[in-house]
């Protein structure tokens, strides 16, 4: 655990330590921001299609397409979240599953 600390506190002082020494190349930049889209995709889409090692149904990924809907519109966060859950919520309760 200690270890896992030290390494964490040594990676978050290699940017401020490292500011203006190193120049990363603008394509790198440009790939390192398409990957970390890719990552938060991939998250999303096991976290909304999966439950339990199956399928999660359909309640739960239409809940995350209208708050995904709604976070593209630039609604406030709680009504992205609010707007999620009472969908899901809506479906189960209909019976959607």
């Amino acid at each position: 655990m200690l270890a896992l600390a030290v390494g964490t506190y040594a990676l978050r002082l290699t940017g401020p330590a490292l500011h203006g020494r190193v120049e990363i190349p603008v394509r790198v930049r440009e790939l390192l921001a398409g990957a970390a889209v890719v990552l938060l995709v991939a998250l999303l889409a096991t976290g909304a299609l999966t439950a339990g090692g199956g399928s999660a149904g359909w309640a739960r990924p239409v809940g995350v397409l209208v708050g995904g809907v709604l976070a593209w519109r630039r609604a406030p966060f709680a009504v992205v979240v609010l707007g999620a859950a009472a969908t899901t919520a809506g479906l189960r309760a209909m019976g959607v599953g």
